[in-house]
């Protein structure tokens, strides 16, 4: 039967995902057969597995970091939402249905332990290791009694618990202590040891605070993990963004593209690998001034198309994109992206919301209608062409995956940016996206399209030699750097905590 730890937070995006990350490849590094898992989670950005199930982006990396191909069953429960106070409810992969966080929490969350329950004893049955993250605080009071994501699961899975707390927003040591007070007393016994994460400045300086915490909780404290940036290993809550700056001094790079924040942003590591590119700036904007005169504007994935292609009206950044375009600077739009490069998009079913049709920017002659069925699948396609930077690639294989509701049309003598070759769960579409003004628009539905690296130095070389620039060469393998920051995160939270003991806390030999 494996043994567990599980990580839970003082509040949300305290860490958690990365420190269990770091803690997946340390234990695969030292030789354990171990698996992440996450019970519940809520998050834009997803993953689709190799049969087409849809589940976090944290759970995938955490998979990575411990050599698996991820699996539904690595989060069971998976929360997208689609407004303020509602949410698609995906379980194993497979949307069951919109719920708003009354029905959810109230009629719908517990019935779905059997389900979690399942992946536990399978997880139990074939690895020696489970590295369980929870999900906001265990301390919720007003949730506590139907919560399936913390101390419930730390119960059925048998798992001491690390309680982490983000010293870089402060109020550490207030958030560790009150959430500790407020958990009952067989939960508080879980808790087996403190984790103070994103620290900056002189560590001497903390260990005074640091005593006092072990004293005041009768907890131990692991260790102190430092505050970092550049790893970026993906993140799975797209909060990150409000403290990103730009890649690189975006007025000092010589590629700049501005990525439009959407206030319903999905996916949005699919920008990422573009961020490891030499002398690019990868900037988010949600301000029509921000935007500026970029090299290139990507539209990233939505969660709600209409809804984000009515912010843009609001606010002018549809106008100032209509500009930039009349200007001939080049635009990209992925899955929702793609949908607002459209003359209209139409929802006669209501699937995403109340508004049944509404125009896009206009800037690719089609049209996209919302059907309550969901397109989740990886693909390979076939590059067709049609824009000046797919043209030399031409016939060249790319891998992506779609997540989506829309379907599409596109008006006689558009053409497409890719053949399809091998759908691989439930696209039955031969060809995908679309190429138009005189080859500077470009959309798509395939997520991770950035990814392949060739494409992806195709387009910011010609980027560059739209500027005067000379090309970047090297060969830049993205697959190869998420691998090196795995290996990297892990030896800094290695070094960070006290192992022997988590080890003995976990119940391992060391």
């Amino acid at each position: 039967m494996a043994k567990a730890v599980m990580l839970q937070g003082t509040s949300s995006n305290v860490g958690k995902s990365i420190l269990a990350a770091a803690l997946c490849r340390i234990l695969y590094q030292d030789g354990w057969r171990v698996v992440p898992f996450k019970a519940q989670n809520m998050a834009l950005n997803s993953h689709i597995t190799r049969d087409g199930g849809e589940m976090g982006r944290a759970q995938a990396v955490q998979a990575q970091a411990c050599g698996l191909e991820p699996a539904v069953e690595m989060n069971p429960v998976l929360l997208k939402p689609t407004g303020n106070a509602s949410s698609q409810v995906i379980v194993l992969g497979r949307p069951v249905g919109n719920m708003g966080a009354r029905q959810y929490h109230l009629e719908f969350n517990t019935t779905a332990l059997d389900v979690i329950q399942g992946c536990l004893d399978r997880f139990h049955r074939d690895f020696q290791v489970m590295v369980i993250e929870g999900a906001g605080s265990p301390a919720e009071v007003n949730l506590k009694a139907r919560d399936i994501a913390n101390m419930r699961v730390a119960r059925m899975a048998d798992a001491p618990v690390l309680l982490v707390a983000d010293i870089d927003r402060g109020g550490a040591l207030a958030a560790v202590v009150g959430t500790l007070e407020l958990l009952e007393p067989d939960e508080r016994e879980r808790v087996a040891g403190i984790i103070i994460n994103k620290f900056r400045g002189d560590l001497e300086l903390l260990r005074p605070a640091l005593e006092f915490l072990e004293e005041k909780t009768g907890k131990p404290v692991l260790g102190v993990v430092p505050f970092f940036r550049d790893l970026r290993v993906p993140e799975e809550d797209s909060v990150v963004l409000e403290e990103t700056v730009p890649s690189a001094a975006w007025e000092d790079a010589r590629v700049d593209i501005a990525v439009v924040k959407l206030p319903r942003i999905s996916n949005f590591t699919d920008m990422d690998a573009l961020v490891d590119e030499p002398d690019v700036s990868v900037r988010y904007v949600h301000r029509n001034r921000d935007l500026g005169e970029p090299d290139l504007v990507i539209i990233p994935g939505s969660k709600n198309t209409i809804e984000d292609m009515l912010y843009l009206e609001e606010t002018g950044i549809a106008a100032e994109i209509r500009v930039l375009s009349s200007k001939k600077i080049p635009v990209i739009g992925i899955c929702g992206g793609f949908q607002i490069l459209g003359t209209e998009i139409v929802d006669p079913a209501g699937v995403e919301s109340r508004q049944q049709k509404i125009s896009g920017l206009g800037l690719l002659p089609m049209s996209t209608v919302f059907y309550p069925e969901k397109i989740t699948t990886q693909v390979e396609a076939e590059v067709i062409g049609g824009t000046p930077w797919l043209e030399p690639l031409r016939g060249h294989l790319v891998r992506g995956y779609e997540i989506h509701m829309g379907r599409t049309e596109l008006d006689a003598g558009v053409p497409p940016a890719f053949k399809l070759k091998r759908p691989l769960g439930t696209e039955t579409a031969e060809w995908d996206g679309a190429v138009g003004g005189e080859g500077l628009v470009m959309g798509t539905y395939l997520h991770g399209i950035f990814d392949n690296d060739l494409l992806r130095r195709n387009l910011v070389n010609w980027l560059r030699e739209r500027r005067g620039l000379l090309p970047v060469t090297g060969e830049v393998v993205y697959a190869s750097q998420r691998e090196e920051r795995l290996n990297e995160l892990a030896r800094i939270v290695r070094d960070s905590l006290d192992m022997e003991r988590l080890y003995r806390i976990i119940g391992l030999n060391v």
